[in-house]
């Protein structure tokens, strides 16, 4: 069994940074890939990031690319999003998501098999 359980979410000024985290219980070998996608009010599911547990391979949408930064620790298989610059239209829930290692296009969110309940990200002006 796969547990993903998100925090860090909080209110945060424009401007600011916040780091999210992703604890992933259960088989390392089914977390092999993790990623991060968010959903604003009214809006589709957006990728984020994602990195590979093997090489360390990232991938950014282009939206939050110079400004996030994703990071895992392979020890305690905690994947982490790390937000700077943030802006309001970064306001969103944070959903973290994993799966096996294998082909397909990590940015797409129907390639993933487990998913956390997500955390509030609300970034004010």
């Amino acid at each position: 069994q796969v547990q993903l359980v998100e925090s860090g979410g909080r209110l945060v000024q424009a401007g600011g940074s916040l780091r999210l985290s992703c604890a992933a219980s259960g088989h390392a070998s089914l977390t092999s890939i993790m990623g991060w996608f968010r959903r604003a009010p009214g809006k589709d599911r957006e990728f984020v990031a994602t990195i590979s547990r093997s090489d360390g391979r990232t991938k950014y949408a282009d939206s939050v690319k110079g400004r996030f930064t994703i990071s895992r620790d392979n020890s305690e298989n905690t994947v982490y999003l790390q937000m700077d610059s943030l802006t309001p239209e970064d306001t969103a829930v944070y959903y973290c998501a994993a799966r096996p290692r294998g082909s397909g296009d990590y940015t797409v969110g129907r390639q993933y098999n487990y998913w956390g309940r997500g955390t509030q990200v609300t970034v004010s002006s």
